[in-house]
């Protein structure tokens, strides 16, 4: 109760702190064939988005020129940069990755797209290493036409992991209002998830996750909900072993490091029944067992955030929507949740260093004779 109403002060002597603008948020504008221009430009045609940070988009300043026409957003006047360095506040700052020669083709896969999406990628993580951006947001990619010899990863989450080495190990976590759904075997192919899923892999996703609910969200004890892997959690055997073998057992070794994890649960009911409710976390076992329920109630406005990494990732839930490219129907919404959520993920980990930098004293109860915190 007593660290609870610290970190309520600190955040209030935080948030009363007059705001100095010097938090840069880069931006990657993804495969420009999708609808990544459409979402990154609607969301910042709203100053007030950006009151707290400074924007910088690492794209094309003719794509990006392109779609304020077809969006008809003249109020956006774009700051074309050649390094962050020069970025400024309360503007869109845009710094070129690509040849000015790219050709937008809406809904259609192009090596050329593809190419940029890593360029602008490339870029804006070499400004991370340098300490010249505190956060990144992803527009989404073609994980198919972005392959190449320097990205053969399956996706963002992946890439980061293998770029930021000094991290531990990357979870993809799914968030919104409702629920945080994280999973052990992200872009894995079902074919082979019963060879991934190991007792030791499961621990060390819910250390991830542990820590970052603490660290990112803020949350002192986080209760987390570990899902089975096999159609009613395996019914104590009858339709599979992983969870008496696998699952079970690396529950109760979390426990013994004071986890707070339970389960495992079916994940057909436990999300049917609404259980997910009482948990701060959920830990899914494979990619589409987390993200179907996830996205069904939250396609619109829900966050990928890759927690476990010394940086600070966040991206909308969607994918590049060559279906509706170029029509200016996309919803914004899940992008500016995830401009957001960088931000005030930024301002946790802040929080975390201040309070670690001067930890509560243990004092000495006279009347019990215990510690008390």
């Amino acid at each position: 109760m007593l660290k609870a109403i610290i970190i309520k002060k600190i955040k209030t002597q935080m948030s009363n702190r007059k705001t100095d603008n010097k938090t840069v948020i880069a931006i990657t504008h993804g495969d420009f064939n999708g609808i990544g221009y459409e979402v990154i430009l609607k969301t910042l045609s709203e100053p007030k988005v950006y009151e707290d940070f400074i924007p910088v988009i690492y794209g094309s300043s003719k794509a990006a020129g392109y779609y304020r026409k077809m969006l008809d957003i003249p109020s956006i006047n774009f700051n074309i940069i050649n390094s962050v360095e020069e970025a400024q506040a309360k503007r869109v700052n845009l710094i070129n990755c690509t040849n000015e020669d790219i050709r937008v083709e809406h809904g259609i896969s192009t090596e050329e797209a593809g190419k940029a999406a890593f360029d602008a990628l490339e870029r804006a993580v070499a400004d991370i290493k340098k300490d010249l951006v505190d956060a990144l947001v992803t527009a989404p990619i073609n994980k198919k036409n972005i392959q190449s010899d320097k990205f053969y990863f399956p996706g963002h989450t992946e890439y980061l992991e293998q770029v930021f080495k000094d991290s531990q190990s990357a979870l993809m976590l799914l968030v919104n209002d409702v629920m945080r759904v994280a999973v052990v075997a992200g872009h894995i192919p079902i074919k082979d998830l019963t060879s991934i899923i190991t007792k030791e892999l499961i621990v060390k996703k819910l250390t991830t996750f542990n820590q970052s609910l603490k660290q990112d969200f803020t949350i002192v004890r986080p209760r987390i909900a570990v899902l089975g892997l096999n159609p009613h959690a395996g019914d104590e055997g009858v339709i599979g072993t992983e969870e008496e073998t696998v699952i079970k057992p690396a529950i109760e070794e979390a426990q013994a490091n004071d986890i707070l994890c339970f389960g495992p649960y079916p994940a057909d009911g436990f999300f049917g029944s609404g259980h997910f409710n009482k948990f701060d976390g959920i830990l899914a076992m494979y990619h589409d067992q987390g993200l179907i329920p996830f996205k069904t109630v939250s396609m619109d406005d829900g966050v990928n955030f890759t927690a476990g990494l010394s940086i600070v990732r966040t991206s909308p839930a969607h994918g590049t929507a060559y279906d509706i490219a170029g029509q200016g129907i996309a919803s914004e919404n899940s992008f500016r949740q995830a401009l957001y959520m960088a931000y005030d993920i930024l301002q946790n980990r802040n929080l975390d260093e201040e309070i670690r930098s001067n930890p509560l004293p243990i004092e000495k109860s006279n009347e019990r004779g215990k510690n008390i915190e």
